[in-house]
């Protein structure tokens, strides 16, 4: 029985990881109510759904438009917007945003490296991020096709301390649409304003919706543990992400929708209508392996000489809480670090602060460990003192074991009998162990997605807390290493401290039993290779705690 337990002990933090890996929150898809009903391989997309917007968009008469002068032939070109923050390029072609580079972020951490790209693998016409008027009588390629007038021949630079610049594009399409877009620039926000005009300069009422989408490739192989990469929006107040994996058709939700968004590793884009209001949401994964996230607003009749206005936010940076907080959206909601979500947050909370003072996050996570060693120290300190008493019954057990070995049901309930009569537990060393698998896998997820943490330099070779650490760079490969190959020196040095605890923690006398155990460390050194630095070091320092307790425990007289 005792063998069992202690196997299974060892196999349930490998189980945790599985289990975790597999399981998740799930997405609540929504049949829309016309026109998106899938009939196996093939779907169809839905109609416009009359439901009356709360706020927006704005229509008023507007008269006949004065001075649209819309030359006969309009020339594509590219407009650069640069900010200290950002450097996007638009492109006036259906008005889209074909790159964005985040220049405070680097891809890698050597200062010459270039800077963040959001967007990846981008082929065709169809940008990285576009609104649209959709006109039922018009086909929607139509629409991404026309070329608009800019209000520019010079790219946009911002200065920090500048004042807010505008572009605006605008064109005539064929339906007499008169349709303009107006994006606004901060120079120290990652977000950006966009207003969109429509007027009706045609002598028929013209039926339709604003459209509005985000397009990118998700990378072959993410660049952190359990980062999420796909889709993501608010609906009905609540996180929905869409697994690019499970994406095995259309996933169509409606409801109130607060934003849509694209997420990568540490990056978010994002589209946030100005009022949260009954809508429509498209994700779509394409045969290239773009995955599209698109946002329908509720349809509208414009007649004659009639106006609309819609306005968004575009929000193209990094999953920074105090950033995302600042929209005021809850694009904040993004941060979310699933099943243990309500211990990684105060974690993540505590780090943050503890490197307001430091400045290392590093010696934040150390101090970190030390603030939880100190909130478990009675309960472990109960459990090094059950392991204690456990070593001073060693002699009767093995007398036990000696006496019934033939019969081991007879053995079990004497063994049972002489843990009660002292009042000892024999899981009891375990306990120190299993009470850190919740704070284990709440930094997990934090040192693998956030913001703060990426590159993140502790000292000396380990320049990025959240990748495995690696002294020096071997060209040839190492079994269970993931690339690059190098000495995992915290790795095996967690390894040897879990190997020494080990040691010192008494076994129940079994001779295969101990050997399951001394097995432990070999198994959680392999595990961690390729685990973020920054978790290796919160393990090592809490082992080298625990080490300096049970030496405590183990020397006190009595």
């Amino acid at each position: 029985m005792e063998k069992k337990t202690i196997i299974a002990f060892a196999l349930s933090f490998l189980v945790l990881i599985l289990w975790y890996t597999v399981f998740g929150p799930k997405n609540k898809p929504v049949v829309p109510e016309e026109g998106g009903v899938h009939d196996g391989a093939k779907t169809a997309a839905p109609e416009l759904i009359e439901k009356p917007a709360a706020k927006a968009p704005v229509i008023h008469e507007a008269g006949t438009p004065e001075g649209k002068q819309f030359p006969s032939s309009i020339h594509e070109k590219e407009i650069a917007v640069e900010t200290p923050l950002y450097r996007i390029i638009f492109s006036n072609v259906g008005v889209s945003i074909k790159s964005c580079q985040l220049k405070e972020y680097k891809l890698t951490t050597d200062p010459d490296s270039p800077p963040v790209e959001l967007v990846h693998n981008q082929s065709g016409k169809e940008g990285f991020l576009s609104a649209f008027f959709n006109n039922q009588s018009i086909p929607e390629a139509a629409d991404q096709d026309l070329v608009f007038r800019v209000n520019t021949e010079e790219n946009i630079r911002l200065a920090p301390g500048s004042r807010p610049r505008d572009l605006t594009f605008e064109c005539m399409r064929p339906d007499g649409i008169v349709y303009s877009q107006t994006f606004r620039f901060y120079p120290d926000r990652y977000d950006i304003d966009l207003s969109m005009n429509l007027t009706n300069s045609s002598g028929s009422p013209v039926q339709g919706n604003i459209k509005a989408y985000l397009q990118n490739t998700p990378p072959q192989k993410k660049t952190s543990y359990y980062a999420f990469v796909g889709l993501a929006l608010l609906l009905d107040g609540d996180l929905e992400r869409i697994k690019t994996k499970k994406m095995k058709e259309d996933k169509y939700l409606s409801g109130k929708i607060g934003w849509i968004a694209y997420e990568d590793d540490y990056f978010i884009s994002s589209i946030i209508p100005e009022d949260t209001n009954d809508g429509n949401f498209i994700g779509k994964l394409l045969p290239s392996g773009a995955v599209i996230g698109e946002y329908i607003y509720p349809a509208i009749t414009l007649r004659p000489l009639e106006q609309a206005a819609y306005t968004m936010k575009i929000y193209l940076g990094p999953l920074d809480l105090d950033i995302l907080r600042k929209i005021d959206k809850k694009l904040d909601l993004a941060v979310n670090y699933g099943f243990f979500d309500i211990i990684a947050k105060p974690l993540h909370y505590a780090l943050r602060f503890f490197n307001k003072y430091v400045h290392n996050f590093g010696i934040s996570i150390i101090i970190l460990t030390v603030l939880i060693k100190i909130i478990f120290w009675p309960l472990t300190h109960k459990s090094y003192k059950s392991m204690k008493e456990m070593q001073k019954l060693q002699p009767i057990m093995a007398k036990i074991r000696e006496k019934y070995k033939n019969n081991k049901e007879q053995m079990q309930k004497e063994l049972m009998g002489l843990y009660k009569t002292y009042k000892v537990n024999p899981m009891g060393g375990c306990l120190p162990m299993v009470i850190q698998i919740p704070v284990f896998f709440a930094l997990y997820r934090i040192l693998g997605t956030s913001i703060e943490l990426r590159h993140a330099p502790f000292f000396l070779w380990i320049k990025d807390l959240s990748a495995p650490d690696r002294l020096f760079h071997f060209p040839f490969s190492i079994p269970f290493m993931s690339p690059p190959y190098g000495i995992p020196v915290l790795t095996l040095l967690m390894g040897a401290s879990m190997f020494i605890q080990q040691k010192m923690t008494p076994t129940a006398g079994d001779p295969s039993q101990a050997k399951v155990m001394m097995f432990l460390p070999i198994i959680f050194t392999v595990m961690f290779i390729n685990f973020p630095s920054g978790l290796v070091l919160y393990w090592l320092t809490n082992n080298i705690l625990s080490i300096c307790q049970q030496y405590r425990i183990t020397k006190k007289p009595g």
